[in-house]
């Protein structure tokens, strides 16, 4: 490290540690939002910005779109003039840390689309001034720090080490967790050079409270982030093929999962459910497919994976179809009340939910259909909105058959227990049914 750099470096680390740095956060949504949050709590100014101008225009009237974060927090943090949310990148010029945490989506053929991130890297490269830290958290494909967002940044003319500083590290919200948020999740973070890394860690240092990881290169910091999903999507795969062979064999998995739980080492528990959703574990999984598929080597494993959980959706209806049967009631003239859309309880996220294939795949059986989810008033299937409804006794006595989808904590299960003529629980909702007609996955 240079007498120069060292010096540029040293004077970023005395503004951040004296928390005198401005914040910059891009994309403002489940990972960028709370983070901004998170920094203000911490002492900081932060601007943030996203493109979506209904978003900011939102945060800037004190509301919030996002369940974990109220409007309450949203205006307190207004009302005392540490947080600004603008479309205006041009504000960029006034922050000395940068965090991307934009969208990262795949194309129809699982190919990653990063113009997100490309386009977040343009913007930084105009806009900040010179001695600023750059951080991706957005998921992506091992070398996506080094190979895309550091030579556009080159090309406005910064040397990455020297007077700009950048650095990879993996967002690890997990929305609707009351036990584990950014404040203490550990972090883990790999930078372009050396002078990087010990800005970046010294950032994380400061504005969260737990431990810090530091890795060689960026590539080892997003290649730990796909390991963390894709871990999770082979183990649930793995759970949701046990839930089809068990049913086949009359048995309960959510016993055999109980049971094998008893073990203190070498097992770790996940559950079957009716697919996977959000925009990790669909997702992330096709970056380590793609990535591998660069390199000439086939993710035989992670495909496989893959096809189990996207098969879940089909099961479920057909155990659905088979429940009515056994009531005499065809699928195609049932009266079918799904409870929940979103991916997991407690959250306002549809995003990739597998609720939403089961649901096409009733409405393409032509069955009447009520939704419930008291975090979604409407959602998209295809090209249509959908309302939902709520939840009463009149709706559950109407009903053929109550679909648990997801398991909320603020649905009334006894009232679903009492007045329902069958149930069909793919969550194994954590309430004692009495019904005589219920059924777990």
């Amino acid at each position: 490290m240079t007498i120069k750099t060292k010096s540029l470096s040293s004077a970023l680390l005395n503004k951040i540690q004296t928390k005198k740095a401005t914040i910059g956060v891009i994309g403002l949504g489940y990972v960028g939002l709370p983070f901004a949050v998170e920094i203000v709590q911490r002492g900081f100014h932060v601007l943030g910005f996203d493109k979506n101008q209904e978003k900011i225009a939102l945060l800037q009237n004190g509301e919030s779109y996002i369940a974990d974060i109220s409007k309450e927090k949203i205006q307190q943090l207004l009302a005392h003039h540490q947080f600004e949310a603008t479309y205006d990148f041009s504000k960029l010029s006034f922050v000395d840390v940068v965090i991307i945490c934009v969208p990262t989506p795949t194309t129809v053929d699982g190919t990653p689309n990063i113009s997100y991130i490309e386009d977040a890297a343009n913007d930084i490269g105009q806009y900040i001034k010179a001695n600023a830290l750059v951080i991706l958290e957005s998921t992506t494909y091992p070398g996506t720090t080094e190979e895309i967002v550091q030579p556009i940044l080159q090309k406005h003319g910064f040397v990455i080490g020297q007077d700009l500083f950048l650095a990879y590290s993996p967002e690890r919200v997990d929305p609707g967790n009351s036990n584990f948020s950014v404040s203490n999740t550990p972090k883990v973070v790999g930078g372009v050079t050396s002078a990087c890394l010990e800005v970046s860690k010294a950032f994380y240092e400061t504005v969260i409270h737990t431990n810090v990881c530091t890795v060689t290169s960026p590539k080892v910091a997003e290649m730990e982030k796909l390991l963390e999903n894709t871990f999770r999507q082979i183990n649930i795969a793995l759970v949701n093929e046990l839930s089809q062979i068990c049913y086949k064999m009359n048995i309960d998995i959510w016993e055999v999962i109980d049971a094998a739980s008893t073990k203190p080492y070498g097992f770790m528990p996940f559950t079957p459910g009716p697919g996977v959703g959000g925009h990790c574990i669909p997702v992330d999984p096709k970056y380590l497919l793609w990535a591998g598929q660069q390199h000439g080597i086939s993710a035989s494993l992670i495909e496989a994976a893959d096809k189990i959980n996207d098969s879940m959706p089909n099961f479920v209806v057909e155990r659905l179809e088979h429940y009515l049967r056994t009531q005499n009631i065809k699928l195609s003239q049932a009266k079918i009340v799904v409870i929940g859309v979103t991916y997991k309880p407690d959250i306002n996220d549809s995003r990739e939910s597998p609720a939403l294939r089961v649901i096409q795949q009733l409405l393409d059986s032509q069955c009447a259909l009520q939704i419930i989810d008291p975090f979604i008033q409407t959602f998209p299937i295809e090209q249509s909105l959908f309302n939902t409804v709520p939840l009463t006794e009149e709706i559950i006595q109407n009903a053929d058959a109550v679909l648990i989808l997801t398991n909320h904590s603020k649905i009334d299960y006894s009232l679903i227990d009492q007045q329902a003529s069958l149930i069909f629980d793919t969550r194994n909702t954590h309430f004692l049914f009495k019904n005589k007609n219920y059924y777990k996955l």
